[in-house]
């Protein structure tokens, strides 16, 4: 096919990014916004040898599985690539997708892996689920202050203000700066100029205490003054104040010419430093699940009264997951996995604030967590002292550092050879150094928390080169109507007998 060729197609699959795949006369055109099932009018936009991209013109016949977005800007946004999709249809994409990177990129066998896959874990509402959202402030092509989401892979503003998978209070957040900002004609940044002050907002939610803390990144370096770190600053607080949610407001000095939204200083202004948020476990397969004084599993609505959570104190910079409804049965799947039974020894790389360590505290004789954000590490300690957990001990650095440094040092430690290692790395996987490490301390059990299939499935290929083996895996959807999926796999060190 050419470029410009115009043809109809049928959807049969769906790439790694949400898109749909077709062919014709066995030619593969990747096509965006079409489901699984579409009958669709296309235009070829880019044509190589063997495959080409399309853009959608028209939908001849709509697929079983399309549903109309609950946002309208879903196309446009990129945020939510899969809206179109019915969930049951993204549940199953997303199995299919961390299923088929193991086999392909890790080059296991499409038998084994079919055989330790279990089901991943949906949501029952799948909308209003962010409790973090970072939002751009802008100038439309009429001059007005705007915020709202970057669209897809470029950085011009699609003004948001009621995104259906973030929490409803954001709007009046987002407004109330708004209105502060041009009652006082304060400007947002611009890109290319680098002038303008105001950057983004960050907004975090407490879904256990239902208050939220504000960020706001600014560009300060010219606009340092009397009254404040930003003009009207007085005014500004006050605002925010008469938002009875609101319980934090701080402000995040980012001066540099740069596309990395927060920078290394944050100024608390108003309220608390941080707020706070309570998880607790969940049994997957029957519904609520808690965990005692003890650290003992409670089943079963009867026993609610008796069971408690952990808190965690969440401060602007720290890690912690979005999604707090999905995020206890993520990490209590982590904890099932590890089969703790009170006496051993853990490590929990890439710890955050500790919010799986201090779980597995709970079940374990000693938890040591690593993390490279100080303030996380802080935020860490003060948990655990706050949750009375005395067993667990952090500290700041890269865990491809922090490891190999510590199994150099500590030959004689008892947590060289730790029973059960969790590792819980960013979208790049874990680091060869701290991977061979692993290996090398040989504990019995590895658990691995991933937000990438991919990266995921190249670390998995090196501990079972290492002498591991697969045992469980399961699919998280922490991300409804993304793209995004988190895993959690278990690995188990082979006995050579």
């Amino acid at each position: 096919m050419n470029k410009n060729d115009i043809t109809t197609i049928t959807i049969t699959d769906m790439g790694i990014d949400g898109e749909g795949i077709g062919k014709v006369d066995g030619y593969t055109l990747f096509v965006k916004d079409t489901v699984v099932g579409d009958v669709a009018s296309v235009k070829v936009i880019k044509a190589k040898k063997n495959y080409g991209y399309a853009r959608l013109m028209q939908i001849v016949t709509p697929s079983p599985y399309r549903v109309n977005p609950v946002c309208e800007l879903a196309s446009r946004c990129g945020g939510c690539q899969l809206q179109a999709v019915n969930y049951d249809k993204q549940l199953e994409f997303k199995a299919k997708k961390v299923r088929n990177n193991i086999v392909r990129l890790g080059g296991f066998e499409e038998t084994y892996i079919d055989s330790l896959m279990e089901p991943i874990v949906g949501m029952e509402h799948p909308y209003e689920y962010r409790n973090k959202a970072q939002f751009p402030f802008g100038v439309d092509k009429e001059g007005k202050f705007i915020y709202g989401f970057y669209a897809g892979r470029t950085h011009s503003i699609i003004p948001c203000n009621d995104c259906s998978i973030g929490v409803k209070e954001n709007k009046k957040v987002l407004d109330t700066i708004l209105e502060w900002m041009n009652e006082y004609n304060i400007a947002p940044y611009d890109e290319v100029s680098h002038k303008g002050i105001v950057r983004h907002a960050l907004i975090r939610k407490s879904f256990a205490d239902n208050r939220l803390m504000v960020c706001l990144i600014v560009n300060v370096e010219k606009y340092k003054n009397t009254e404040g770190i930003v003009p009207h600053q007085t005014e500004l607080i006050n605002r925010i104040k008469s938002i009875s949610e609101v319980a934090s407001l701080s402000i995040n000095l980012n001066s540099e010419n740069t596309n990395v939204i927060m920078g290394d200083e944050i100024i608390n202004i108003w309220g608390s430093d941080h707020i706070s948020d309570v998880i607790h476990l969940r049994d997957v397969q029957s519904g609520f699940s808690y965990i005692d004084e003890d650290g003992n599993i409670l089943k079963g609505k009867e026993l609610v009264n008796n069971a408690v959570g952990i808190r965690y104190n969440i401060s602007p910079l720290s890690f912690y997951q979005v999604n707090p409804i999905q995020t206890e049965k993520l990490y209590s799947i982590a904890l099932d996995y590890a089969d703790l039974s009170g006496n051993e020894s853990v490590w929990d790389l890439y710890c955050g604030i500790g919010t799986i360590s201090l779980f597995l505290a709970k079940k374990a004789g000693k938890v040591i967590g690593v993390e490279i954000v100080p303030q996380a590490i802080d935020d860490a300690k003060k948990n655990a002292e706050n949750n009375g957990i005395g067993n667990a001990e952090f500290y700041v650095g890269r865990a491809e550092e922090v490891l190999p440094e510590y199994y150099e040092k500590q030959s004689e430690d008892a947590m060289l050879h730790p029973d059960v290692i969790v590792v819980d790395p960013p979208r790049k996987g874990c680091d060869g150094a701290c991977l061979d490490t692993m290996i090398k301390m040989a504990p019995a059990r590895i658990v691995y928390v991933s937000c990438d299939s991919a990266t995921l499935s190249r670390d998995l290929r090196v501990l079972c080169d290492g002498g591991y083996e697969i045992q469980k895996i399961r699919p998280v959807d922490m991300f409804p109507h993304t793209v995004h999926v988190e895993t959690v796999c278990l690995l188990s060190k082979i006995v050579n007998i």
